[in-house]
């Protein structure tokens, strides 16, 4: 039994309305890249596209390795999407790569497989050693407390490109 022809028109009416209204308001449908990292940041989905971008653009590529079952990263993924400055510059100042499993470049794995890790590349395809979080055994690991170590960390990629590019 098909449908009427009166019933399809008023689902068509209500879902282009509902459709009008978002748009409208300005909303824009969550990106499932983001993962939850920050819906109004655009993200890459692979690493390659990440270095092109950076190439193409002079931005930083900032990686975020994360699993969705580790305690660690949910609690600073929680921590990164509330903070508006991350997310400002998250969203004007870098291209932006959250990775739920390993790249091959061993590069962005120097100190080991571990999660949460947020590793900075910068447009000469440099992973930046240089740029750490404060851990001795895991450098590039933040925990929500060390929101503003990242923040200053952002920043110091910012500038370094200025100064070395």
């Amino acid at each position: 039994m098909l449908p009427s022809p009166s019933a399809l028109c008023l689902v068509l009416a209500a879902v282009s309305s509902n459709l009008a209204v978002a748009i409208r308001k300005g909303k824009r449908p969550p990106q499932t890249l983001a993962r939850g990292w920050g819906d109004d940041i655009t993200w890459v989905q692979t690493y390659e596209e990440g270095l092109f971008h950076i190439q193409k653009s002079n931005k930083p590529l900032m990686v975020i390795h994360h699993l969705e079952d580790c305690q660690y990263c949910q609690a600073l993924k929680k921590v990164f999407a509330q903070n508006e400055e991350i997310q400002e510059m998250a969203q004007n100042n870098f291209i932006m790569l959250n990775l739920m499993h390993e790249t091959t470049d061993k590069n962005l794995s120097p100190d080991g497989q571990y999660v949460p890790r947020i590793m900075f590349v910068d447009p000469s395809l440099t992973v930046r050693a240089d740029i750490t979080g404060r851990y001795s055994n895991r450098l590039y690991t933040y925990e929500p407390r060390d929101l503003p170590i990242l923040i200053e960390n952002m920043k110091k990629a910012l500038k370094l490109i200025q100064s070395e590019l």
